[in-house]
């Protein structure tokens, strides 16, 4: 017949619920949250003029470049969104633990 589809279940959600399950949005979500948490540390240091302010800025524009191409590296050889919003949850992370030390 025509109007015959052979939709799977999960293709008929997509498209009924508009969802999309390929991107992890609770983990996005809450990398959004987190790193909105590192900017305000940052930002705290930066009002308090601490000694290494200098220090911080350099530190935070590499970490953004690096972390950058460690995600363009991982995208190409084949891991998923989830890989890699993992990747920059477990960076910001370690710099909301180093800030608020």
């Amino acid at each position: 017949m025509m109007n015959e589809h052979s939709f799977s279940a999960l293709d008929r959600h997509a498209v009924l619920t508009g969802a999309n399950d390929s991107f992890p949005w609770f983990a996005g979500a809450m990398r959004a949250w987190e790193a909105s948490e590192v900017v305000r540390l940052r930002l705290e240091k930066f009002a308090h003029v601490d000694e290494d302010i200098g220090q911080e800025a350099c530190l935070m524009v590499s970490e953004k470049i690096f972390a950058a191409v460690e995600a363009g590296a991982r995208f190409l050889a084949g891991a998923g969104p989830a890989a890699i919003i993992n990747l920059y949850r477990e960076r910001v992370a370690a710099n909301a633990k180093r800030l608020s030390a």
